[in-house]
């Protein structure tokens, strides 16, 4: 039996012009969809969905239905290499997972992303909602405390936590009435390091008051208690581990550099690749460095897969981040030490 084999040079100068481009994958080649389809997905099949934001870099999402074929998948993450090659091995790769899509992924469709049933040839609809393209970070925990970004909604907000609304040129840190002193010191953390490294210094930081309105949300409701228990579960699921890739044995090999966050920022080198284990809640991200080898940039979702079965981790509950080295982003700097 052959071995499975996406259809080469698929993709054309178009997809470096700055837009949203989505395919869905048919018998191993990506189809382009029509504008009026965007937002639309079969739960029987993949898709890859390019956004180029031109000189402020790119994120390549594969989008895997609940029920589609091992074959597809294999072929969705094939042609995500070919493009990703042809982009120069730039954009940010996420796999999206039916049903646990990230925020970021939701927010790319302002007109709403629908579910649809089977395949390609259509059924039923199922409506699925979507936030704003800003974004809002919750931050939560008392001895592993990190940001998960949430959906944009006075829905995410409890008085137990703190959050960082994210609006570009200005970056709202709100407390809540109960949270506690190290989130409070966190949110100063993460609001400083948005700043300082996505905007560049240029952002300004602003502390409102934790009963006041937000008008990107509208009017506040009342807001959840919080728990001490709920900050325990956070340390747990926050926990995080580093891992060193390498085929210099002949071998694709992993090999633990430090069971413990916050990792120091040099044990990330250059010329290898890295896993960050966040797998406890739901995340595994995948540093190329720039140095490291053509074949292990190539089969890094792949490392991310093997590395998902090796943790006995559900795979389709797992996402996975890969970044290339210079386009980290929050979630992932926030699990090292003076990142700057």
């Amino acid at each position: 039996m052959l071995p499975i084999q996406a259809v080469p040079g698929q993709f054309g100068p178009e997809v470096r012009t700055p837009g949203l481009w989505v395919w869905r994958v048919e018998k191993m080649k990506a189809v382009l969809l029509d504008p009026t389809e965007i937002g639309a997905f079969f739960n029987g099949d993949s898709y890859l969905v390019l956004q180029n934001r031109g000189e402020n870099g790119a994120d390549l999402h594969m989008w895997i239905g609940e029920k589609s074929s091992s074959d597809e998948q294999v072929a969705c993450a094939m042609l995500a290499t070919q493009l990703d090659d042809y982009l120069g091995g730039d954009p940010v790769q996420h796999r999206q997972l039916q049903c646990y899509e990230c925020p970021e992924f939701m927010a790319l469709f302002p007109r709403g992303v629908s579910y649809k049933e089977g395949g390609v040839e259509s059924g039923f609809r199922r409506t699925q909602g979507c936030g704003p393209v800003h974004r809002l970070y919750q931050i939560k925990g008392k001895r592993n405390i990190r940001a998960k970004e949430v959906d944009l909604s006075w829905a995410s907000f409890n008085k137990g936590d703190c959050f960082i609304l994210d609006l570009g040129d200005t970056i709202i840190s709100w407390i809540g009435s109960q949270a506690n002193i190290f989130e409070k010191q966190k949110v100063r953390e993460i609001a400083s390091l948005i700043r300082d490294t996505d905007r560049h210094g240029k952002a300004k930081i602003v502390k409102i008051n934790k009963t006041k309105d937000i008008h990107v949300l509208g009017k506040m409701p009342p807001l959840a208690e919080s728990t001490p228990e709920e900050d325990s579960k956070a340390d747990a699921s926050n926990s995080a581990s580093l891992y060193k890739v390498s085929d210099a044995t002949g071998s694709m090999t992993t090999t633990k550099v430090s069971g413990k966050s916050p990792f120091a920022k040099e044990l990330l080198v250059r010329d290898d690749c890295f896993i960050l284990d966040n797998g406890a809640n739901g995340k595994i991200f995948v540093w190329k460095g720039n140095g490291a080898n053509a074949e292990e940039k190539r089969v890094a979702l792949q490392i991310a897969d093997n590395f998902i079965e090796q943790m006995n981790y559900p795979r389709m509950k797992t996402q996975v981040e890969i970044l290339p080295q210079g386009k980290e982003t929050i979630i992932f700097k926030q699990f090292f030490l003076n990142w700057s």
